[in-house]
């Protein structure tokens, strides 16, 4: 069946990814979105080549290397003094080896990007304000047929792990709390200390916790996310996040009353339940959200999108939309669960205590830069479709 008109639910960055994925195959987009306007949530955001290069493949390059920052290198050091336990290069090095830049940027100014894209492509609509699931119970394909006033070929649910459109897939697979926050904060130039350096993405390790600064190139902010044990919004973020890092550096702890805008997300996960049903799909979160430890959530699902379309161009003339599904979560599956396994590793090593977090920086001085480097090949240099 050729796919004409599709429906996406969610007009961030997944939602409008797709959207232009789909343009390039001269498909017809409509976004629904539940807010009155676009607006984008937290502050920065990485983008790793993987996801860099599927941006890239959008005609988004120019766009992108004009708002974003790329670290010359990633600084793993420890969260008690502050000192150096290994790195690994970016930069130049990245776009050699893996093909693609390593940028960081404001959540705002890709969305803005994708927006700006989105809208001039010519086939990308937008119906706003919309709570097209309320209701009278109806099939998802009826309920946005009336939100929209038009049938469609497919639906893609973009709307992220609180997901609407997930409910007429899995109602049961309702997210779950990982028993983790993340606070976010932002610093200005005037408040940087000498010893955090301003071009550098850092990763600071300590007992239970983990703290990311990285610079964003507008207005010379550098973004910091503190991942600590927590539920909830916290009401009392600044107190929860001094508790947490009570036992960390002075001069790391400094900063938490420095920083601006200080807010506090809960961290879910989705379990492997189903993505497809009906000619309804799911993609990034809503599918697949997992924990920051991998810093791949964004990338996974502008991964999914282009995947999506792969998809679709290969085999939606010829068969069924649900064999176009099948083939889609059949190529997708085995890589979420690559990294998601990746992530767990991570907050072991991050968030290690007493020996093992001795052996972790031993084990991390000892390797070379370019070996730490190797270790991110399957990921940053991967095709988007495996």
């Amino acid at each position: 069946m050729t796919i004409r008109h599709v429906a996406i639910v969610g007009g961030g960055i997944a939602g409008l990814t797709t959207a232009l994925a789909l343009a390039r195959l001269d498909i017809r987009t409509t976004v629904i979105e539940k807010t009155s306007r676009f607006e984008a949530v937290g502050a920065g955001i990485q983008l790793s080549p993987n996801a860099s290069r599927c941006l890239f493949k959008l005609g988004l390059q120019q766009a992108l290397v004009a708002a974003w920052h790329e670290p010359p290198r990633i600084r793993l050091s420890s969260g008690r003094n502050r000192r150096q336990i290994a790195e690994m290069p970016l930069g130049d090095f990245a776009r050699r080896r893996w093909g693609a830049p390593y940028g960081v940027l404001h959540r705002a100014d890709l969305q803005r990007i994708l927006l700006g894209a989105a809208e001039a492509s010519g086939l990308v609509h937008f119906v706003m304000n919309s709570r097209w699931h309320e209701g009278e119970e109806r099939s998802p394909r009826e309920a946005v047929a009336a939100a929209i006033d038009e049938s469609v070929d497919l639906i893609v649910g973009a709307d992220g792990v609180h997901s609407a459109t997930r409910r007429f897939i899995a109602p049961a697979n309702n997210p779950r709390s990982t028993g983790r926050i993340a606070m976010r904060m932002t610093l200005k130039d005037a408040a940087l200390p000498r010893w955090l350096d301003p071009e550098e993405l850092t990763v600071f390790f300590g007992p239970s916790a983990h703290l990311v600064a990285y610079p964003m190139k507008r207005q010379g902010e550098i973004n910091l996310v503190a991942i600590c044990a927590g539920s909830g919004r916290e009401p009392a973020a600044l107190p929860l996040l001094r508790a947490a890092f009570s036992r960390w550096d002075g001069e790391i702890r400094s900063l938490f009353s420095s920083g601006t805008d200080l807010g506090a997300w809960p961290i879910y996960d989705v379990t492997d339940g189903p993505w497809r049903n009906d000619g309804v799909v799911l993609i990034g979160d809503a599918a697949h959200a997992m924990p920051p430890y991998a810093a791949q959530g964004a990338a996974m699902a502008i991964e999914d999108a282009l995947a999506l379309a792969e998809c679709i161009a290969e085999v939606s003339a010829t068969r069924s939309i649900e064999a176009t599904l099948r083939l889609y979560e059949a190529r997708r599956r085995p890589r979420i669960d690559k990294v998601r396994r990746r992530g767990a590793v991570n907050r072991l090593a991050y968030h290690a205590r007493g020996p093992l977090r001795l052996g972790r920086d031993v084990v991390l001085a000892l390797r070379p830069p370019e070996h730490l480097a190797a270790d991110f090949d399957w990921l940053y240099g991967e095709h988007p479709s495996a």
